[in-house]
C-alpha cells in the first residue's frame, strides 16, 4: 500500500535538489541576504490576501511564504549551521514556554492576562532585546508592537479624548519646532506625531498598517481620477497652477461618493 509522502518532507527535498549539483541555477545562487526582498514581498502578498478574506489566495500565499522559510532553512543546513528541524523544534519550545497558562500551572483568565503571560517571559527569558527590535520591521508594526507590550502592563490611556488631545499637542509642537528653525528636533516632533497617531489606531482597534493602506489606496484612485480628468480636457497637470489641480481633486473627491 503506497502512502502519500509527507508534504514538509517532499517541500524539503524539492528544495534540496533545486539547491543541489543538478539543480537550479538561480536557486543555488541565493543567500540569506539576496533572498531578503521576497520574504517582505511574500509577507506583504499574505497581509493583502487575508484582507481580501479569500480562502484559495490565503493558501497560495502561506505557501509562498513557508517556501522561504524552507529556503532560508536549507541554506543554513548546507552550511551545517541549522535545518527546518531545529527551526520547527525552536518555535514549539517557545510557544510551550511562553504559554504557561496553557502548559504549565499558571492561569490566564482572559486575553489581558494571557497577554501580560507571553510579555514578562519574553522579558525573563529574552532579556531588552525585543523592547526595540529589528530594523527591518515595518515601523508602525514596530509601533504598534511596543504599545501592546506598554498595554500589557495596564500603561494605557482611558478615553480616545485624551490621545486625540495629545495628537493636537504634538501637532502644536511640529509647529513650534519648524519656526525655531530646528530641523532634528522637527523631525523627532513629527516621529512623535506618526508614533501618537498608531497608539489612537490601535485604542481604537484599528490596525495602523491598515489605515495607511487604505488611505494610500484612495489617494491613489482619486489622483489617476485627476490624471484621466486632465487628459479628456486636453491638459497635462504638470502644467497647472495649484489652485487648478485642487479643482480636478475636490471633482474626483465627489465623483467616488
Amino acid at each position: 500500500m503506497n502512502r502519500e509522502k509527507d508534504p514538509i518532507q517532499e517541500l524539503r527535498e524539492i528544495m534540496a535538489r533545486l539547491r543541489g549539483p543538478e539543480g537550479c541555477p538561480w536557486d543555488r545562487k541565493q543567500d540569506h541576504k539576496t533572498l531578503r526582498p521576497y520574504v517582505i514581498e511574500e509577507t506583504y502578498e499574505l497581509v493583502e490576501a487575508i484582507n481580501q478574506g479569500k480562502d484559495e489566495e490565503i493558501l497560495e500565499e502561506l505557501g509562498d511564504l513557508l517556501l522561504q522559510i524552507i529556503f532560508h532553512a536549507q541554506i543554513a543546513s548546507e552550511e551545517g549551521r541549522f535545518d527546518f528541524d531545529d527551526v520547527a523544534r525552536g518555535i514549539s519550545r517557545k510557544l510551550i514556554r511562553r504559554h504557561p497558562h496553557v502548559f504549565g500551572e499558571d492561569r490566564a483568565r482572559n486575553v489581558e492576562e494571557a497577554l501580560e503571560n507571553w510579555e514578562r517571559i519574553k522579558v525573563q527569558t529574552e532579556g531588552k532585546k525585543h523592547t526595540q527590535r529589528h530594523p527591518g520591521t515595518p515601523v508602525l508594526h514596530r509601533a504598534l508592537r511596543l504599545q501592546e507590550k506598554a498595554v500589557s502592563f495596564g500603561f494605557d490611556w482611558k478615553e480616545p479624548e485624551e490621545l486625540l488631545s495629545k495628537l493636537m499637542e504634538e501637532i502644536e509642537e511640529i509647529r513650534e519646532a519648524i519656526r525655531s528653525g530646528d530641523r532634528e528636533h522637527t523631525q523627532e516632533e513629527i516621529g512623535d506625531l506618526f508614533f501618537m497617531a498608531v497608539n489612537l489606531s490601535r485604542f481604537l482597534d484599528f490596525n495602523p498598517e491598515a489605515a495607511v493602506e487604505r488611505s494610500i489606496r484612495k489617494f491613489g484612485r482619486r489622483f489617476d481620477s485627476m490624471e484621466e480628468m486632465a487628459r479628456r480636457d486636453g491638459r497635462r497637470l504638470g502644467e497647472m497652477s495649484i489652485e487648478e489641480m485642487e479643482e480636478y481633486w475636490q471633482k474626483a473627491k465627489r465623483e467616488e461618493k
